[in-house]
């Protein structure tokens, strides 16, 4: 074989090893984008109580731990997949807090969760309907209550001070945590997620109807604010 022969031998196996490794490559890289792409959309399948709420530890753990997921999920899809119709597999009733940012705490992103915010996170007919439109229309399968921990609106209702406004008209709903938890701030928070969860399952008919029928739970839990781990009542 002539010089000129074997050089094109060499030129031609190096293309050759050389494209091999782009599709290999390629590949890889694809079928990330596909992993990526079917981890955003499965949280939008069913679950079952049990499964929804283990879902929501087991993203708040990786939130606790700085490891979040939901920041690989494809944002442009996922809006894509939800501009016509929404399916979160769980509901959370939090506070206004600005300190809770509930679909990170959770490491969740678009259309996984139904959140209702108000200070507090006490149970208003609004809340209750809004909750139901969750459990009933959107079939979630879990209802977080979620409290945190230095509520400034259990801190209030504590103090019962005059303020401005329409802000004691939280008071009332406050008042039976207060009472119970005898002055202890974080005993008030805790007890007074667990008041409202009960309250949300006794007043509301469809959420009370649908957990006897076991397609809901409905949970009450805290929110520590210092190490952003979430504590099951």
């Amino acid at each position: 074989m002539s010089d000129d022969a074997s050089a094109r031998d060499v030129d031609r196996r190096t293309f050759l090893q050389t494209a091999a490794t782009g599709a290999v490559v390629g590949i890889a890289a694809l079928s990330g984008i596909q992993l990526a792409t079917a981890r955003s959309l499965q949280a939008q399948t069913k679950r079952s109580p049990e499964q929804a709420l283990a879902e929501l530890l087991a993203g708040n753990r990786r939130f606790a731990a700085d490891q979040l997921t939901s920041i690989e999920h494809d944002l442009k899809i996922l809006k894509e997949h939800t501009a016509d119709k929404q399916e979160p597999f769980a509901a959370v009733l939090a506070c206004a807090d600005s300190r809770i940012p509930v679909e990170l705490i959770f490491d969740q992103s678009i259309g996984h969760l139904f959140v209702a915010r108000v200070a507090g996170n006490v149970i208003t007919p609004e809340i209750i309907a809004s909750l139901e439109y969750g459990v009933a229309v959107l079939g979630v399968s879990a209802v977080l209550v979620l409290g945190h921990t230095n509520c400034g609106a259990v801190k209030a209702a504590m103090k019962a001070d005059p303020v401005p406004g329409q802000i004691s008209a939280l008071y009332p709903h406050l008042r039976p945590a207060v009472v119970e938890s005898r002055g202890n701030l974080a005993k008030a928070i805790e007890v007074n997620a667990r008041l409202q969860a009960e309250l949300l399952r006794t007043s509301s008919t469809v959420i009370r109807q649908a957990s006897a029928a076991g397609t809901i739970k409905v949970v009450a839990a805290v929110y520590d604010l210092a190490t952003g781990k979430v504590t099951v009542s």
